[in-house]
């Protein structure tokens, strides 16, 4: 099972550096805003995603001028915003993404893009990364499905936009 685990999770991290390369940068480019300027990065998880955030305030290696995001009236036209949820049709996360863009403040969503969807993320974020997990990815015995590993390729994602991020402020400085 850990063999047919590792080879999907390899799957789904080639398919995000195949596809969002470009999302990647321009959300990393976006961040860099904030930090470049006088603003703060703000990051919100919604559900098990609340993992990336904590990895990015608390983990060895934190996100530049980052703060968990409580509350939209603390935040200025100079500040980005990134969200991470399971799906992109995730009514908070759509709920969130509304406001920020009413307030004028872009953001970056990452999320499973939901085909199916009426209203996506995609649809109000200045950039959306896709980590392609959109259902269970390892078959059961009796024909179902299990294992939605998300916040694995959020974490994966994360990390894509932290280098790009961290390597475009040491060229700027």
């Amino acid at each position: 099972m850990l063999k047919m685990l590792s080879t999907q999770l390899t799957g789904i991290f080639t398919k995000i550096k195949e596809k969002e390369e470009f999302p990647l940068e321009d959300g990393a480019r976006l961040l860099a805003q904030a930090v470049i300027g006088e603003g703060t990065i703000y990051i919100k998880g919604f559900g098990e995603m609340e993992g990336v955030a904590m990895e990015a305030l608390n983990g060895p290696e934190p996100m530049k001028k980052t703060k968990k995001l409580e509350q939209l009236s603390q935040m200025a036209h100079t500040d980005r915003v990134i969200l991470f949820t399971r799906r992109s049709d995730d009514q908070d996360a759509l709920s969130l993404g509304k406001a920020l863009t009413k307030k004028g403040i872009p953001f970056v969503s990452v999320a499973g893009t939901a085909k199916e969807a009426n209203e996506c993320l995609s649809q109000w974020a200045e950039i959306h990364i896709n980590t392609h997990v959109t259902k269970p990815i390892l078959p059961a015995e009796d024909g179902s499905r299990f294992c939605f590993p998300s916040l694995f390729a959020a974490l994966f994602i994360y990390y894509g936009i932290k280098f790009n991020m961290d390597e475009m402020l040491d060229e700027y400085e």
